[in-house]
């Protein structure tokens, strides 16, 4: 019998690509997503990528009575992979309250109904911002957690605490933190990607935004920055890569190969890529020159991180397999068909 994994955020972008590769890999996927940041009709994509339709609920997890009566019909679920949550950092700075609340309320609530319900095993989206802006690079896994530089970092710090001290007190609970750097590109079939709604906050949707057309210039966050071209660097790794990497982490919480009832892993390439860098790329796979403009630093943006993947390529047998312009190809290749269609 197929193992049942709730995906929440599962119409989202990472979410959506995870449940592909989860169904591919022969998993049975439900859904819950309240549908912020995504579009109901990404489950039907789904389907057509992969011929199954997951079951999708719209539902709101910070409503712990909703949840807990949707859980009381699917009681045969195996573990949950928990991506739902606001992830800008630029909003976050300008609207704190409603990422706290979010982001843990609805953490809170999912570890409410494991414990509830006995689902022993969690993955968790977390994220390099865990780390602020660090001290050594690359960044592994025990390097120390500097102070957030935005309230969507400090969520995913809080966060991991929250899920670290349930693990503490309940044994009968397993979790893993992935800990992602940058994801960037969609799916090969074009079919799901990255659909930001209004201006994007993410620089790779901008880029290709703004290669269609749809953004006069691209504004590139502060060019004074102690790094060799003046730009952010950041570790750009495919979200299909990353995809997969979650399905690995489920795999082994079932299947009991992890060494302890909590567990972090960082995901990237280990390569940092500058903002101007990732334009060049564009330009590359596009063949058209992006028009930008330098302005002023971004509140919340850090200057410089990329991963030391090399614990999950060993212990996880994972890591990324395309390249910077593989993915970037693939943003843009979603970005025109998305355009050409209007969805």
């Amino acid at each position: 019998m197929k193992k049942k994994i709730l995906v929440t955020g599962g119409t989202g972008y990472i979410g959506s690509h995870t449940s592909v590769e989860l169904i591919e890999e022969g998993f049975d996927v439900i859904i819950i997503d309240n549908l912020y940041n995504s579009e109901a009709d990404v489950a039907d994509k789904i389907h057509l990528i992969t011929g199954v339709k997951p079951l999708l609920e719209v539902l709101d997890l910070c409503t712990l009575e909703k949840l807990d009566r949707f859980i009381q019909n699917h009681k045969d679920i195996s573990a949950i992979i928990h991506f739902a949550a606001y992830k800008a950092v630029g909003e976050s700075v300008n609207k704190p309250l409603d990422y706290y609340r979010n982001n843990l309320l609805s953490l809170v609530n999912i570890l409410a109904v494991m414990k509830r319900y006995d689902i022993p095993d969690l993955v968790f989206s977390s994220s390099c911002t865990v780390y602020g802006q660090p001290e050594k690079l690359p960044v592994t896994e025990d390097a120390p957690l500097q102070p957030a530089t935005s309230p969507y970092g400090n969520t995913k710090q809080i966060g991991e605490a929250i899920i670290r001290d349930t693990t503490i007190s309940d044994k009968n609970i397993n979790a893993i933190s992935l800990r992602y750097f940058n994801p960037i590109g969609a799916h090969p079939s074009s079919l799901i990607g990255e659909l930001p709604r209004g201006v994007p906050e993410n620089l790779v949707p901008y880029i290709t935004q703004t290669g269609y057309g749809l953004r006069d210039e691209l504004k590139v966050f502060g060019d004074n920055y102690d790094t060799p071209d003046g730009t952010c660097i950041r570790d750009y790794l495919h979200v299909v890569d990353l995809a997969k990497a979650h399905v690995i982490a489920v795999k082994r919480l079932i299947e009991g190969r992890n060494k302890s009832n909590y567990e972090v892993f960082n995901l990237g390439t280990g390569k940092g890529v500058s903002v101007l860098e990732a334009i060049k790329s564009f330009e590359r796979v596009s063949g058209i020159k992006l028009k930008y403009k330098i302005v002023g630093r971004r509140p919340g943006d850090i200057e410089k991180i990329w991963a030391d993947p090399s614990f999950a390529n060993n212990e996880l047998n994972w890591k990324t397999l395309s390249s910077l312009d593989e993915a970037m190809k693939t943003a843009w290749d979603w970005e025109k068909i998305i355009r050409n269609n209007k969805l």
